[in-house]
Order: C-alpha cells, then sequence, then structure tokens
C-alpha cells in the first residue's frame, strides 16, 4: 500500500495520472517493444556535417552501457601499423619539446611508443634511435666489446656515453673473439690510475651459458646467478651475445613494455620529412635499428610524400611506414595507394598549433578521425588521432570514432621524460618551454643543420610545413609553456586506468570490441551543447583543488 505523508492510507497522487503502473519485472520486455529507437545518436549520425557541422571532442559524449566486469579486466591492446601491435594506444608526439630517447624509452616500457623528433642532425637522431634499442634487450647481438689494451679512463668514458658500464672484454675487442673478462661500474670506479689497462681490474670469474641457451633459459641461469651479465659463448669461447640482469628486473617491472618478440628489443619509431635529403637521414635511422618511420607533414597528401612512401616500401620492405597528416578521406586514399603501414590522422587541432586560424585549412579532429578511419579499416590500415588530446575522455573518444592509438604533444610536454629544463613561472609555478613545430622559435632552430648555413633547409619545422624555400617564415605554431606533471612512470598508468574505467561504463572490454560497437551502433553518443558542456565540467564551487591521481 502506498504510503501519504507517512501515513498507510490510500493514495491518488500518481506519477501519471490515468496510466496504469506496469509490473517491474516486465521493464526489460517493454524497453525491447516498444522503444525501438535507442537512446542517443549513433556515430555516423553524429558526425554528419551536413546535419550538425564540424564536430570535435568537447561537441558530444559517449552514452553508458552495461558494466559486467571490472576495470582490470579491460585490454586495450590494439595496432600501431598493419604489422606492429601495442599493449596501450598511446604514442608521443615528433616534437622537439616532447621526445627524444628518454620519452621514448619510457613510453616504449610503459606499453606505449614514442616517435623522436627530427629537428636535429640526422647522426644525433640516429643515436637517440641507438640508445632506445640498446635500452633493454633479451639478448644483446650487438653488446659494445672491449679489448684487453682499452684503458680504465675510456671505459669510464664509454659508461658515460652509453650510460651503463658492463662491457665484455675479448682478445681482439671484437663480438666472436675468445671472451677474457667482463668489466664493471665498480671495477673501475674508484681506480686510481685511468691509464691502466682493464686487464688489471676486470673480473675473469664468469658465469657464461653455451650458444643455443633460449631467453627463458638464459633468464634463469642469470636470476641464479650474482652477476650483472651473462655471457653467451660458443664451443670456443667466444662470445656470441650478452644478457643483463638490469633487463630482466625491467621485464619485471613493465609487463607491458613495448618490444619485438624475436629480439625483445623495445620498439622504435622516429619521423622524417620528404626532402632528398631525408633519404640519407633515413639511412642512419635504419643502421641503428628503426622499427617504425613516420613522414612528418602538416598536409601529407602531396607527390613528395608519395614518391617517400614508395621509395621507403621499395628500399625497406621490413620498415613499416606512417603517412600524414591527413583529415579527409581523399587525402587518405592516396596514401593508402602508394602503401602506407599506418596513417596520422589532425591538421590544425593540436595545442601549440595554428594553422586553421593563420591558413583556414584544417578539419575539426572528431570528424576527421570518424571519417578517416572508417575508410582507412577497410583497407587494414591502422590510424593515429594526431592533436586536440587534453584529457582521458579525449584519448577515449579518439579510440572509440576509430583511431587505433592516440598521439599526444602538450599533455606529455611538462612531464619529467621530455627535453628541456625546468623553470619557474612568472606565477611561480614549475613549468617546462612547449612549441609547436610550425612556431617561429622551432623553424628557426639551427639544430638540425648543425648551426651551418642551409640550417633552416635541414630544419623539421619549415620541412613540416613546406617552408624550406621561403624568405620569410610564416608562424602555423605558437611557442609557450605547460605545467609539470611528473614523471610519465606515474603519468600514462593513470592515463591507462581511466581508459580502462571510461571502457568498463560504456560496456566494452576491449578497444576492437568497442570500435565493432561503434560501427554496429550498439555505442551510443549525444550531442552536448554550449550548457551541457559548463555543466558537465566543474561549476559552483568558491574553490577546488583538482588533483587527477595519487
Amino acid at each position: 500500500m502506498p504510503l501519504t505523508n507517512g501515513d498507510a492510507g490510500a493514495s491518488t497522487t500518481r506519477l501519471l495520472p490515468g496510466k496504469q503502473v506496469i509490473d517491474y519485472s516486465k521493464a526489460l520486455d517493454v524497453l525491447k517493444n516498444e522503444y525501438p529507437s535507442r537512446d542517443g545518436l549513433d556515430a555516423k549520425t553524429l558526425l554528419d556535417s551536413h546535419m550538425n557541422g564540424g564536430l570535435t571532442y568537447n561537441d558530444f559524449l559517449i552514452l553508458p552501457g552495461h558494466i559486467g566486469f571490472s576495470a582490470a579486466d579491460v585490454a586495450l591492446d590494439t595496432p600501431v601499423t598493419k604489422r606492429i601491435s601495442l599493449k596501450t594506444p598511446l604514442v608521443s608526439s615528433p616534437m622537439d619539446t616532447v621526445t627524444e630517447h628518454s620519452m621514448a624509452i619510457h613510453m616504449a616500457l610503459l606499453g606505449g611508443l614514442g616517435v623522436i623528433h627530427h629537428n636535429c642532425s640526422a647522426e644525433d637522431q640516429a643515436e637517440m634511435v641507438r640508445k632506445v634499442k640498446r635500452f633493454e634487450n633479451g639478448f644483446i647481438l650487438d653488446p659494445v666489446v672491449l679489448s684487453p689494451k682499452t684503458t680504465v679512463g675510456e671505459a669510464k668514458l664509454l659508461k658515460e656515453k652509453w650510460g651503463f658500464g658492463g662491457f665484455p672484454v675479448t682478445e681482439n675487442g671484437t663480438l666472436r673473439s675468445k671472451l677474457v673478462g667482463m668489466i664493471t661500474t665498480r671495477d673501475i670506479q674508484f681506480h686510481p690510475s685511468l691509464d691502466d689497462p682493464v686487464t688489471a681490474v676486470m673480473s675473469t670469474d664468469l658465469v657464461t651459458a653455451p650458444s643455443g641457451t633460449n631467453l627463458v633459459e638464459a633468464n634463469a641461469v642469470l636470476s641464479k646467478s650474482k652477476k650483472g651479465k651473462l655471457p653467451i659463448v660458443d664451443l670456443n669461447g667466444y662470445l656470441i651475445s650478452l644478457l643483463s640482469r638490469s633487463d630482466l628486473m625491467k621485464n619485471l617491472h613493465y609487463p607491458l613494455a613495448s618490444k619485438l618478440p624475436h629480439s625483445k628489443q623495445l620498439i622504435c619509431a622516429a619521423a622524417i620529412g620528404t626532402r632528398p635529403d631525408d633519404k640519407v637521414r633515413l639511412q642512419k635511422l635504419v643502421d641503428a635499428g628503426l622499427d617504425i618511420v613516420i613522414l612528418d607533414s602538416s598536409q601529407g597528401n602531396s607527390i613528395f610524400q608519395i614518391e617517400m612512401i614508395k621509395f621507403i616500401k621499395e628500399k625497406y620492405p621490413e620498415l613499416d611506414v606512417i603517412g600524414g597528416n591527413v583529415v579527409t578521406r581523399d587525402q587518405a586514399a592516396s596514401l593508402i595507394a602508394a602503401g602506407v603501414d599506418g596513417l596520422r590522422i589532425g591538421m590544425g587541432s593540436g595545442s601549440a598549433c595554428i594553422t586553421q586560424e593563420v591558413m583556414a585549412v584544417g578539419r575539426p579532429q572528431a570528424v576527421s578521425v570518424f571519417n578517416v578511419s572508417t575508410f582507412a579499416a577497410r583497407f587494414g590500415v591502422p590510424c593515429i588521432a594526431d592533436g586536440g588530446i587534453q584529457n582521458v575522455g579525449h584519448i577515449v573518444k579518439g579510440l572509440a570514432l576509430g583511431a587505433s592509438t592516440v598521439m599526444m604533444g602538450g599533455l606529455l610536454a611538462g612531464t619529467t621524460e621530455s627535453p628541456g629544463n625546468y623553470f619557474v613561472s612568472r606565477e611561480g609555478q614549475l613549468v617546462k618551454a612547449y612549441r609547436g613545430m610550425g612556431s617561429i622559435d622551432a623553424m628557426e632552430d639551427k639544430k638540425a643543420g648543425s648551426g651551418g648555413k642551409n640550417a633552416k633547409q635541414s630544419n623539421a619545422g619549415t620541412a613540416r610545413y613546406f617552408s624550406e624555400g621561403d624568405r620569410l617564415l610564416v608562424a602555423q605554431g605558437v611557442s609557450g609553456s605547460v605545467l609539470d606533471r611528473g614523471s610519465i612512470t606515474k603519468f600514462v598508468p593513470y592515463l591507462i586506468a581511466g581508459l580502462q574505467h571510461s571502457l568498463q561504463d560504456i560496456g566494452m572490454k576491449s578497444l576492437p570490441e568497442l570500435r565493432q560497437g561503434v560501427l554496429e551502433g550498439t555505442v551510443r553518443f549525444e550531442l552536448r551543447t554550449v550548457s551541457a558542456q559548463a555543466e558537465g565540467n566543474v561549476h559552483g564551487l568558491h574553490s577546488f583543488d583538482k588533483k587527477l591521481y595519487s
């Protein structure tokens, strides 16, 4: 019996006067039979430019689904190219204030991918690729080897250069020469004479494993040993390869690490331009062990990029090529037909980019991602949503609209692993410099040309915006600063956890399931008015502290 004002008497108050109340147990049947149209909009209707104009990430929301699993059960595995997949869909941008070797190493360790910028000399960029490939290995197939004549001082210099101090010593100072000892940091750290040969301090009591030992067996030997390195030798005692204890520990701490299955090396990507000189640069990068090359251009549908794609696919068939940037199906089709293994979507949506303002060319990011990625998927080409990412929600939306990964610039620029030094702003906040590659600062930077007279022609910023021959540079980006975000070893796990919880709310256990749900119309969306956007953010508070994670 309904209660009225606390009294168990007869009530005449109804939610819907004159309507009979249906048995609650029939709710699902009524929903199925009497409401053929689902709540919200499907993606195609939402992103119909004729109806709604060009939308970006803030213009819509994803409607919640059914939760039948924990957030930890959500899988984030996704392809970044036709042949290479990652454990997490996160990629750092090839900008000179975002990705050098430190960022690339840590992004790979955390399951993503770092793309090393090319606003530097080819030699410097190749060296950064080499550092990524050497950082964590299964079997180190090309270790740094010392000869008995190498001095303690030279060994210390090698430690400073490479960042590690464990080196094998062989009779000839080369691989496939007889192993005679090992040098460690402890051996040389306090040795008084830098001119002494390493044979005076090296360890000769070595634990080795025979050639043919697999990675599991070698790891087992190393874990039982108290040594830092495990040399792999043949029947004659010749050094074949090396295994590192520090790499074994990294395998335990970074289970999601993006590694090649055969060598266990970290996956490394780098950007180049489309000039003739970039072919020489690419050769140096390939020699350093590059896995993925990104052709860096603000407008990818050019004869220069198409010819570069064909050149790379013919000369380096084992190297994956990501083309771009594109925002239309027409642009994408040209690059797909040329043979790209992936596409990069975005034009003018980056936080430090002013292309849309200055050039009046580009496209809002949400409609770009949906149209290009759904077209490219028909040819098995994964897409990167590049630009406009300000938070976890934007990452989810980019992935829901069909991108297999998202690329971040400003979101990662303030982390410890990004290039540059921290400084205190006028407001007393800790910040780092950040600039668009189309900014005057970036286009006038002379590092790419090693300070020579052809620095402008070698600059990544001028090449990206086809400005190498311009007498007057027109900026398509700005320079500024971003707040300190701490280390990506904490920030990226926050992004991953946020992604998993978001997919849980949507009711999808994996990214392929999410993309399939969007295409089938089971994942629904809703447009947001300006008032709705205000309502969805913090409002009505006198003050607040927005702490994102702990």
